[in-house]
């Protein structure tokens, strides 16, 4: 065998070896993508980068507190119970605001009354009163009247004296008043009320009102509301606690779990890699080595500071982050609010080109 022959059967037995390595090699790597959930129709797929992201509802979670201060009276749910917008989750015991109220409530409705009888002005019977004294107090003018008439012609004569005549005069000068004072009375109680009277009364009847909304709304916030539709998620409070707005805490936690959505955290230097519609592999420890798949189905238009955090000491925590919302394939599976997880965004060959 000549030295040519066998420089060609050590090179083609070196090429067979390298296509038998790259042939074992692919079929390796697609079989491992497949394992690690990665779609089979994207066999041509890598990992481009990872970012940490968190399990969360339709709705985020929501942290509920109360509006006023005082000790907590009743609870009225517990974890896991969905509950609609506006149920009564607490209370915070405000039992001395209700007498506030009683009286506040009495005052308005004096006030109303008194307005009511200014408007009204004054009762028929004391109208008809009214009346009768300026009847007699004319009746009594007239005879009165008559009277001096009477001594006038007399003193006239010399047959009376002028003592008796005097009598007559200061006599009619006391009826006459009289009868213009029940005048003046009887024209009083028919007039309408004053407008400085009535605006008076209209101003009474709406700081009393106001006095009443005022405690009933501080009623309102000893009542602890669910502000949306959803799940409580966690129960803080318990019966006797304090609690004070001036260091608020939370006493509920719920959120929407009707359906599953994965929140993750983009670093800063990974912006440019991530696009609506891209292909994501979503794992935890939690999910007992099994992958999800999904896709990016919204981008937060601003940067942000981030919130959850890895527990790596390396991890840089004064990073700006992007916020994308995550969608699962595999929306079925019952993944807890809150599970942290790790997001790695995938590319293909069509998306490098």
């Amino acid at each position: 065998m000549t030295a040519r022959s066998r420089w060609v059967i050590g090179g083609g037995a070196m090429l067979l070896v390298i296509v038998a390595v790259a042939f074992l090699g692919t079929t390796r790597n697609r079989n491992l993508v497949q394992a690690r959930g990665i779609p089979s129709d994207s066999a041509t797929a890598t990992v481009v980068f990872a970012s940490p992201g968190r399990v969360e509802g339709a709705s985020e979670t929501t942290q509920v507190g109360a509006a006023a201060d005082g000790i907590l009276k009743a609870v009225y749910v517990k974890e896991g119970q969905f509950v609609g917008r506006g149920t009564l989750l607490g209370e915070i015991g405000c039992d001395e605001l209700q007498a506030s109220l009683q009286t506040a409530i009495a005052e308005a409705d004096g006030a109303r009354q008194t307005r009511i009888r200014i408007l009204r002005g004054a009762r028929d019977e004391e109208k008809k009163i009214a009346t009768e004294k300026t009847a007699a107090a004319r009746a009594t003018f007239e005879e009165a009247k008559s009277r001096l008439g009477m001594q006038r012609a007399l003193y006239q004569r010399e047959q009376v004296s002028r003592a008796s005549y005097e009598q007559a005069v200061r006599d009619l000068g006391v009826a006459d008043a009289n009868l213009q004072a029940a005048v003046r009375t009887e024209e009083l109680l028919a007039a309408p009320p004053l407008q400085e009277e009535k605006a008076r009364a209209d101003a009474e009847v709406l700081a009393a009102e106001g006095r009443v909304r005022t405690v009933q709304e501080r009623i309102g916030k000893c009542a602890i509301l669910a502000p949306i539709d959803g799940t409580i998620l966690r129960v803080y409070a318990r019966c006797g606690e304090s609690f004070s707005t001036v260091t608020p805490r939370p006493l509920f936690s719920l959120a929407d779990t009707s359906s599953r959505h994965i929140k993750a955290e983009i670093d800063e230097s990974d912006v440019d890699k991530v696009s609506i519609g891209q292909k994501v592999v979503i794992q935890a420890d939690a999910l007992d080595g099994k992958r999800l798949n999904g896709s990016v189905v919204r981008i937060s238009a601003m940067m942000g500071r981030k919130s959850i955090s890895t527990g790596d000491p390396s991890d840089k925590s004064d990073r700006d982050i992007l916020e994308a919302v995550i969608g699962v394939d595999d929306n079925t599976r019952s993944l807890p609010i809150g599970l942290r997880v790790t997001v790695q965004f995938l590319t293909t060959t069509s998306l490098k080109r």
